[in-house]
Formats: C-alpha cells, structure tokens, sequence
C-alpha cells in the first residue's frame, strides 16, 4: 500500500456549530468536490460539530471524563453515524468511493488512556480503491466506561499506522492565527504560539486549536491546518495555512 494523504474535515465545515445536529450542506458539497478531484489514496476524518459535541457536553463526557451511561453512549454514537451518513452521501454524490469505519466498533483506550485503533479495514479499504471515512466518537474506556475520541486523535493514530504522506485539518479558520489575525506560516514547538491559542468559540470537548497544535507536533508526516479554501489547494500538493512541525 502506498503512502495515503489524511484529510480531516473539522466540524465547524461540515455542520453548523451553533445549530444542533445541522449538516452545512453547501459548504460539504464544496468540499466534497475539492476531494473528488484528488486520484491518490486517501483517508478522511470528519469532526463532530453540532451533533457530537452536543450530546457530549449535555452528558459531561470528554477525553478525559468517561461515563457508563449506556444511553450517554448511544446518544452520542448515534449522532454521529448520523453526520458520517450525510458526509459520506456527500463525497458519494461527487463520485468519491467513500465507505464509512465507525470508530466506536474497532477502538479502545486502556487504564492510561492510550488508544489503540486497528488499521487492517482501513489498509484493505485503501488497496481496494475505497476512500474510508472515519469520524470523532465515544470509545471503550477501560475503567472509565466510554470517553470522547476526537477527530484529531483518530488523524494522529491513522497517521502513525499507516505512514501518512501528508496531513491537513481544514477548520474554520485559515490557519494557526496571532494576536493581530494573521496567519502563523510554521509551528515548530507549542511553546512558541502557546500564548495566542484559545478554545472553540463552540461547545468542543476535545480541546480546540491548542490540542489540534499539540496532536500534530507530534507528527513525523508534514502536516498542514487551512480553512475550506485550502483543501483543493492541500490535495493539489501546496502548503496552505500553517505548517505544523
């Protein structure tokens, strides 16, 4: 298997943020198209947006905050295989062959918090021509009951596992921002942006930018944060937004 790119999609592109459980269905389509465009392996991970990080934030789960709720699980779960329904139907729509991987159904964190995620589907989807999409979730918890997987993470690990070529995480924003907006062109070490990085305007529990920025240093695979505009200009090759590492 060649080397794939690893595109996620954040939240904030694919749903409106501040409307629970609604699909950003222009801005999707949008993207959808940039990625059709792209011929090379590919693996996309979506972000939870207005329908994961609502149902979490209402049963106090997060990475770290688990939960033996079995209803917490389901709701959270549920929505989103929903989003992952209408992403998925989104790429399919523009001839992407898009498959979806649940997270929840093959990944596990033990009593540390480390994570472990198989990668054999995601391998075999690759070598057969599919595009897998994976999304942010709940995830068995070993002594915690289930806690939150972002989507971040899920890049991370698939990074490491399948020796991503490159990275990008379109967000809303164009790139890491100063304190004067301007896009910051490289990110070597957190220390050096730690003092303009805050948290999602939104409700997000898996850490907003900062977490994005210390996920990604951790990378041996270049790695890119854009807005939607960048993710043609991304797939194309070039380096938009902030380089990460």
């Amino acid at each position: 298997m060649s080397s794939p790119t690893i595109l996620k999609l954040g939240g904030s592109v694919v749903t409106d943020k501040d409307e629970p459980e609604t699909v950003a269905t222009e801005s999707l389509a949008r993207l959808a198209a940039d990625i059709a465009a792209f011929d090379d392996p590919l693996v996309v991970v979506h972000g939870g947006g207005s329908f994961g990080h609502h149902h979490a934030s209402r049963h106090g789960i997060s990475r770290t905050d688990g939960s033996r709720d079995a209803q917490a699980a389901r709701d959270i779960t549920n929505a989103m295989r929903t989003l992952n329904d209408a992403v998925v139907a989104a790429l399919a729509d523009a001839g992407v062959p898009a498959v979806p991987v649940h997270p929840l159904s093959v990944a596990a964190r033990d009593t540390d918090g480390d994570l472990t995620l198989p990668t054999a589907s995601v391998e075999t989807m690759l070598d057969s021509g599919f595009v897998p999409v994976l999304h942010g979730d709940v995830v068995a918890h070993a002594g915690e009951g289930v806690t939150i997987l972002s989507g971040d993470e899920l890049v991370v690990s698939l990074a490491e596992s399948l020796g991503a070529e490159r990275v990008g995480l379109c967000s809303a924003v164009p790139g890491v921002l100063d304190n004067e907006e301007n896009v910051i062109p490289t990110i070597e070490a957190f220390d050096d942006v730690a003092h303009v990085l805050g948290g999602s305007e939104s409700t997000d529990v898996t850490g907003g930018m900062a977490a994005k920025v210390r996920e990604l240093l951790a990378l041996d695979s270049p790695a890119y944060i854009f807005d939607a505009a960048g993710v043609g200009p991304f797939l194309a090759g070039e380096r938009p937004g902030t380089r990460i590492g």
